[in-house]
């Protein structure tokens, strides 16, 4: 969906594996609107029932990552005021959510700033890269507002006072502070981003389709639970075990050679 003539604001390409978002606003430093937030949803479903896609890569143009929610647009309050009224409903909840639960692994190339719901992208993806001086932040206490998602998904990943910190304070948290608290996966230069980002999204890529599936969805579904109720909740995603993949897996490894993935 366009956000201005023939400009559509999410990128999506499929390529060697890899689907590739980009959110295209760098005039308004990626902000989230209502357009962004429904072709991101999109693509990720795309990306689903994609058998060619192995991984997701979500990053924005220029040298922001995402400013977060888009306020011009909540502000008005025309066609979605129930973002700014209504906790995790309708398409504000579903974006973090459905990024959160995509069956393929997710990949944040967080290219610079990520504030507020900008932030809360990078932590619904499962792989979090990002450049040296880039930085998150969830501001929205200085706001008058909420950040449901984020608040969460701090406090379940980092010491709980730090995340009070961040949350309350509503302060940056520079890459290398993020990086010592496990937020993130890698901090590099700038010039080294692209060839990161390739380099881990290539050895994911690489791997047998239905075992990643099953990964994710086995993470996803788990997390949380105490590990005796994990161990137990029954099947998640598909079986690799009962695949032909598994068949080439061991033929491959038993020939020395990469194996020819089916996806079956």
């Amino acid at each position: 969906m366009p956000d201005r003539e023939d400009h559509p604001v999410v990128g999506y390409r499929v390529e060697d594996g890899i689907a590739r978002l980009r959110i295209d606003r760098p005039e308004r430093a990626n902000a989230i609107s209502y357009d962004v937030m429904l072709e991101i949803i999109r693509a990720i479903e795309l990306a689903a029932e994609d058998p060619a896609v192995a991984l997701v890569q979500l990053t924005g143009a220029g040298g922001v990552f995402s400013s977060g929610r888009d306020m011009k647009e909540g502000s008005a309050g025309t066609r979605t005021p129930e973002f700014s009224r209504t906790l995790m409903k309708g398409m504000y909840r579903n974006l973090f959510e459905v990024l959160l639960e995509s069956p393929k692994p997710t990949m944040a190339i967080v290219n610079g700033p990520a504030v507020a719901a900008g932030t809360e992208l990078v932590l619904a993806c499962d792989i979090r890269i990002l450049v040296e001086d880039a930085y998150l932040q969830l501001p929205e206490a200085r706001r008058g507002v909420g950040a449901n998602f984020g608040t969460i998904v701090l406090s379940q990943i980092a010491p709980r006072a730090l995340a009070a910190e961040w949350i309350f304070t509503g302060r940056r948290i520079p890459a290398e502070e993020a990086l010592r608290w496990g937020l993130v996966n890698r901090v590099v230069a700038r010039d080294q981003l692209d060839a990161a980002a390739a380099e881990m999204a290539e050895s994911i890529a690489a791997n047998a389709p239905l075992s990643l599936r099953r990964m994710k969805e086995s993470m996803t579904k788990s997390w949380g639970i105490p590990l005796p109720v994990a161990l137990r909740i029954g099947t998640l995603g598909p079986n690799p075990y009962l695949s032909e993949d598994r068949e080439e897996g061991a033929r491959a490894f038993f020939e020395r050679r990469e194996p020819n993935w089916s996806g079956r």
